[in-house]
């Protein structure tokens, strides 16, 4: 399963965009940390110890494996998601910002998410979003579930799955990208990718682009359906940028961010369109995940 999702943001002219999300900080001492989620801090350091393991982590690698156990030791985790999504050309500007819980479970691995869709006029809609069984199902506002393939782009879009992005930074070492660092900072860990502006030519095919291109493929169709033409072979990516978050001592995922900015060519300037998404470990979840009920 992936992270992010479009959700709806009017734009320039009659122009649908869709939206994702980034968090608000949570204090990362250990005193404030819930007793359930220092009771699976303390479960991963004792797991780690049995395993005879002495050597303290330092490559990117070494700290996938730790997060792997930590995420492992509890039968799931919740997270609180927020972010913003905004398409401007010149002096106007649309968007839309996304508040949602997520609920992730280990094994199985099911996924549910409700939130809020705000756009920039102050209109809400509510979002419930399921990952059952490779299937995704997604309710907006009052409109009818839809369903589908959980590996379909399109439902891809509508997923932010904190626990994922430990394989997908495993995909990015496997590609051979040499972008991803590891910079410790007091008792976190963290895991950054970062692009200096380039060409997106010239670097969509780099794993961790990868996401940011799927995120921009429908707002070039839609730019499209409204008259605005757009060359893929001129489009800049001015900001990419990642960072997974872990415990440094445990593994534990804290956080995960994940924000860019386009420039598409148009009309002899750019139009921007920029999206930040970020999810904050809130804690242990013991629940189960089902489809919704009533959906076939």
């Amino acid at each position: 399963m992936k992270r992010f999702r479009l959700g709806y943001l009017t734009a320039i002219a009659p122009l649908c965009v869709v939206l994702a999300g980034c968090g608000a900080e949570a204090d990362g001492s250990d005193a404030a940390k819930p007793t359930a989620t220092k009771q699976a801090d303390a479960k991963v350091q004792e797991k780690v110890k049995g395993e005879g393991k002495t050597s303290a982590p330092a490559t990117p690698a070494d700290f996938l494996d730790l997060a792997d156990k930590a995420m492992a030791a509890e039968p799931g985790w919740t997270f609180a998601v927020q972010g913003d999504e905004a398409l401007k050309l010149q002096e106007q500007e649309s968007g839309a910002s996304y508040d949602a819980t997520v609920s992730r479970t280990v094994k199985p691995e099911a996924l549910r998410s409700e939130g809020v869709i705000t756009s920039s006029k102050g209109v809400e809609k509510a979002e419930k979003v399921f990952v059952v069984g490779g299937t995704t199902y997604v309710k907006e506002g009052t409109a009818a579930w839809k369903k589908g393939a959980s590996t379909n782009p399109a439902m891809e879009n509508k997923v932010e799955d904190s626990v994922a992005a430990i394989d997908a930074y495993r995909g990015y070492l496997k590609a051979g990208n040499k972008d991803v660092t590891v910079v410790k900072k007091g008792d976190t860990a963290e895991l950054q990718v970062k692009l200096p502006p380039s060409a997106l030519k010239d670097v969509q095919d780099r794993a961790y682009v990868k996401t940011a291109v799927r995120e921009l493929d429908p707002v070039l169709a839609q730019l499209r359906s409204t008259g605005i033409a757009t060359s893929t072979s001129q489009i800049m990516l001015a900001r990419l940028n990642e960072t997974l978050t872990l415990d440094a001592r445990t593994g534990r995922i804290k956080a995960h961010r994940f924000g860019f900015t386009f420039l598409i060519p148009h009309d002899g300037g750019y139009i921007n369109y920029r999206q930040d998404v970020s999810e904050m470990n809130s804690g242990v979840f013991k629940g189960s995940i089902s489809p919704p009920a009533g959906v076939r």
